[in-house]
């Protein structure tokens, strides 16, 4: 079997199986439908905040990776 049929027959299996998955909690949702605008803030506002470390964690060790391979090259 060629590489490229593996590789395309694995992609679309992955999206297949993943398209029924629930993309929310129950929580979530539950609050945001419960039309309350402070508590739907809130919730973004966490989400936002959950998803910002991540950014700044992979920025940093790009940034030092960066850092090294220019000290390493001089």
């Amino acid at each position: 079997m060629p590489k490229i049929f593996k590789s395309t027959l694995a992609f679309l299996l992955f999206f297949l199986v993943t398209i029924p998955a629930s993309s929310q909690c129950a929580m979530c949702k539950a609050v945001v439908e419960n039309g309350d605008v402070s508590m739907a803030e809130g919730v973004n506002n966490g989400i936002t905040y959950l998803m910002v470390f991540p950014y700044i964690l992979i920025g940093l060790l790009f940034y030092f990776i960066y850092r090294y391979k220019k000290r390493v090259k001089n």
